[in-house]
């Protein structure tokens, strides 16, 4: 059959996933319920036998916890020496993944896969050193208990009251190319913990106390069952989808239960619940939705509508399925779910209607392979109307759908006059023509007229249209004329088949159209899912995600939305900005907190809460919850369809990521910055500490020696002391002021007063001021004669000067000279400050402008590295730039550019000084 045929595409992704397997090494898991079952010994031992048939195998890391048994299957095993990792003083022994990939084994031993590596380890996490491993096509065994899958770890957490921090991600968890359970009964592993094979003796009393309880144990043994059979089922869909077998395998009992708009739908979801009860089986309620079905009315889909939520209520995963034929689309679920058994009510059609079209109960019959078909028998047909129709009641009362509203109905008569217009244009075309072709030719128009009906007005019109055009040619065109007697009986035959083909192109046509319309819809609704994830991946703050989920949100559902957040303290509240973050601004906020405190939906068409008038979706994402979503539809029912139910939750998953991720990037924000603060106090408190204890020492000394012993000292030493007192204050209150101006620069509160100066003044004075610092060196100026005025703070650019030349004097060798020198351009006026000296390491030039950022080679010298920090902030504050780089032919560079502008002629300022003069 056609529906069999493989997909090219899902062929060859196939392929090309098992080109990329073979590349890749295999990975092993040896998994437990907990500590102690004897995974690490099962995994010694199953490695020691493929030692034994010459496989080479080496031990990466294992972790013996002091079991005798488990040291001595280590005999004869290669192990690699660990990495020594140096945390806060103490040494670490972590996997050494570089000296594994150097020495390349067959296979690898790496014990305790969710391990988190110490800082220092390539990676953060030992799953992703065997990602690598596996990468470069070294097999790898390793152990893994079932506390540490990430799915598991809060309901785990909640039985055991312990949260482990240590998690495996459950992607990389079904890599594995094979899971070995290692199975150890709870009064058997207690034992074990008792004679103290797990751990040592003075923690086994604490560990019977909390975690190794025998319920702990019990569950955390059915976790690891289920874990494992979960595992092997996949494994099992796979193979079957990777084989193409189509046959279904009854490996574990699955149930899939038919509803439609018949009143005895609830019992047959009840009767599919308790067979599933009695089986242990995981059960799927579906309903197909045909083209005939979508021209149902609201009553009856109100009534599929409380089927398919009773049976999401009482456990089912629900389908919303469309196809031309029920039992087909059956066939095909039931297949691909590998379902063992389908349940459906009795045969809606009887009789002779039976025997010509069949039903669904007869098509499954026939077709069905590997799968049982029950059908579910009816109760009591006398009180069936009355009691559903009570049940049905109570359903939509429960969903909250009122049926109180009156119904507007649609006009229809005036597609019925349309359809009657075709007929009458095709007549008048058939009229022209008749005569000059055969009247059976003439059919062709009528038919053409009956598909136009049929496409643009639906069934009912191409029916009409199909009657009344056979009724027309057999008037018009067939003799006798103007009768409907027909004289040649084989004119029947042509009015049977045209009226047949008639109706099955209106059929056709019209089941065309609403798949169409139905394809329209999810494909609508789809590009809607894909537009809003694609722009809430580019949003860039919290009111963009929020905004951007509101307004589709709403157009998808046609309703109002609101996005609900956390505050401060954890309590979910209207947003401050409701314009911002939603439309909807009546929601529940004792709803939303019960939902945001609970994790669960609450609200329209729940079971908790179902007399709200919205629904509150908890915004769940990856690590947290991150607020509630509410929707008010503008029409209730537009949320109880269960596409339309999981397309919303979709939508919600989909912006509580959005909003954790941007969360997460603010966090990393403020993280950096508290690094950097954290890391400049540092810096801060080690460069003061030793630039102020230096010459506070000093003058505490100088001092102490002058009022102790003013009256033995000679003149010279009095004037000496008094000169190393002012000569340390004067040091202590530089470092002070660089420290006060770098403050004032990065605050902003720094007032540049511009003023048109002279570079060359600028230049003179500064030198003028630094005669003593700059005496052991030759400061050789050279300026061009044109050079403009700039338009700067003289005070702060000779501050910017002073720190130049003073650093240049500071850490070059006495008599070496200082060159000074300036050019200019039409928008930029460039100085440059160069010496002699040992230059800048390589690498180091950007740097040398962080602030408290000294060489190494500057440890000698005084100061706290703020020099080159404050030169760059106040040119920069000037719109202008600086750089540091190597001199050619040894020393170092320094080079600022400032901007350049046209000054005012003196004309100008004459007349603006007169002006103001003569101003009153």
């Amino acid at each position: 059959m056609e529906s069999e045929r493989p997909d090219p595409d899902q062929l060859l992704a196939e392929v090309k996933a098992a080109a990329m397997r073979e590349q890749r090494g295999r990975l092993k898991i040896f998994f437990g319920a907990s500590a102690g079952v004897g995974k690490t010994f099962a995994m010694l031992a199953a490695t020691q036998a493929l030692r034994r048939a010459g496989t080479d195998v080496v031990v990466g890391l294992l972790e013996t916890h002091g079991r005798a048994e488990t040291a001595a299957m280590l005999e004869g095993l290669e192990q690699l020496p660990p990495l020594m990792l140096d945390v806060q003083g103490a040494p670490i022994n972590e996997f050494d993944l570089d000296a594994a990939l150097r020495r390349r084994p067959t296979l690898l031993l790496v014990d305790e896969l969710a391990h988190t590596n110490a800082p220092g380890a390539r990676h953060p996490k030992r799953w992703q050193d065997v990602d690598e491993l596996l990468g470069a096509g070294i097999n790898v065994y390793t152990t893994l208990n079932v506390q540490h899958i990430e799915s598991l770890n809060d309901v785990i957490g909640q039985i055991t009251g312990v949260r482990v921090s240590e998690t495996l991600p459950d992607t990389f968890f079904a890599t594995a190319d094979e899971v070995e359970l290692i199975d150890l009964s709870a009064d058997e592993l207690l034992k074990r913990l008792r004679e103290g094979k797990v751990y040592v003796p003075q923690q086994i009393e604490r560990a019977l106390d909390n975690f190794f309880k025998k319920g702990n144990l019990i569950a955390l043994r059915e976790l690891a069952l289920r874990q494992t059979a979960d595992r092997v089922d996949a494994q099992m869909r796979q193979y079957r989808e990777e084989k193409a077998i189509v046959p279904i395998w009854a490996a574990g009992e699955r149930i899939v239960v038919a509803i439609g708009p018949s009143l005895r739908g609830e019992h047959y979801v009840r009767a599919a619940k308790r067979l599933a009860d009695a089986l242990d089986a995981p059960w799927h309620a579906v309903y197909v939705e045909t083209p005939q079905l979508l021209r149902l009315p609201q009553a009856q889909r109100s009534r599929i509508l409380a089927h398919l939520t009773l049976a999401e209520l009482l456990g089912a995963k629900t389908s919303v399925l469309s196809g031309p034929r029920v039992a087909d689309e059956l066939i095909n679920f039931a297949g691909e779910n590998n379902a063992t058994k389908l349940l459906l009510g009795p045969p809606s059609t009887h009789g002779l209607r039976r025997w010509l079209f069949g039903s669904v109960v007869d098509t499954l019959t026939k077709r069905l392979r590997g799968i049982d078909l029950q059908i579910i028998a009816d109760i009591d047909q006398a009180r069936s109307r009355t009691g559903f129709a009570d049940q049905l009641s109570r359903s939509k009362a429960y969903l909250g759908i009122d049926e109180s509203k009156p119904k507007s109905r649609k006009q229809r008569w005036p597609g019925y006059v349309e359809a009657v217009a075709v007929c009458l244009i095709a007549t008048a075309l058939s009229w022209g023509l008749f005569g000059r072709f055969e009247a059976t030719n003439l059919v062709m128009l009528y038919l053409l007229g009956v598909l136009v009906v049929a496409y643009r007005l639906g069934r009912g019109p191409a029916i009409v249209a199909s009657v009344l055009s056979v009724a027309l040619f057999d008037f018009l065109f067939v003799p006798p004329y103007y009768s409907f007697a027909v004289s040649d009986t084989q004119y029947l035959f042509t009015f049977g088949v045209m009226l047949i083909v008639g109706l099955l192109i209106s059929s056709l046509t019209t089941s065309i159209r609403l798949q169409a319309r139905v394809a329209q819809h999810r494909q609508i609704r789809t590009e809607a899912l894909y537009t809003m994830t694609r722009e809430l991946s580019r949003a860039g703050s919290l009111d963009e995600v929020t905004t951007i989920a509101v307004r589709h949100v709403s157009t998808v559902f046609q309703a109002q939305a609101v996005v609900l957040l956390p505050t401060a303290s954890g309590a979910i509240a209207h947003p401050k900005a409701p314009g911002i973050y939603g439309s909807f601004h009546g929601a529940d906020l004792g709803v939303a907190r019960w939902v945001h405190a609970n994790r669960v939906a609450a609200g329209l068409g729940t079971h908790t809460l179902p007399g709200a008038d919205a629904l509150y979706l908890p915004l769940a994402a990856a690590h947290q919850l991150v607020g509630v979503l509410a929707v008010l539809p503008s029409r209730q029912d537009r949320l109880m369809i269960p596409e339309q139910r999981h397309l919303v939750e979709t939508f919600a998953g989909q912006i509580a990521a959005a909003i954790e991720r941007v969360q997460l990037a603010s966090e990393r924000v403020n993280l950096a910055r508290r690094a950097e603060t954290e890391s400049l106090r540092n810096s801060l408190l080690n460069a003061i500490s030793h630039d102020l204890r230096t010459p506070l020492a000093v003058l505490v000394g100088a001092s102490s020696s002058l009022a102790e012993s003013a009256d033995t000292l000679s003149e010279g030493a009095r004037h000496e002391l008094a000169a190393t007192i002012h000569d340390e204050a004067q040091r202590m209150s530089v470092l002070v002021s660089n420290l006060l101006d770098m403050a004032r620069l990065e605050s902003g509160n720094a007032q540049i007063k511009r003023q048109w100066s002279s570079l060359e003044e600028l230049i003179g004075s500064v030198l003028t001021r630094l005669g003593d610092p700059l005496s052991g060196h030759p400061v050789n100026v050279a300026l061009p004669d044109d050079l403009p005025l700039i338009n700067v703070d003289p005070v702060l650019i000779e501050q910017v000067l002073a720190n130049l030349l003073e650093n240049a004097a500071k850490y070059t060798p006495a008599g070496t000279s200082i060159d000074v020198s300036a050019d200019a351009t039409d928008n930029r006026v460039a100085v440059e400050i160069a010496d002699r000296g040992p230059g800048i390491p390589a690498g180091e030039e950007a740097r040398l402008f962080d602030k408290f950022y000294r060489l190494k080679s500057e440890s000698a010298q005084s100061g706290v590295g703020l020099g080159l920090a404050i030169c760059k902030a106040i040119i920069v504050a000037h719109g202008g730039t600086i750089i540091a780089m190597n001199r050619p032919g040894g020393g170092a560079l320094f080079r600022f550019e400032l901007p350049a502008a046209e000054p005012p002629t003196v004309e100008s300022e004459t007349e603006s000084e007169s002006s103001a003069r003569t101003a009153p």
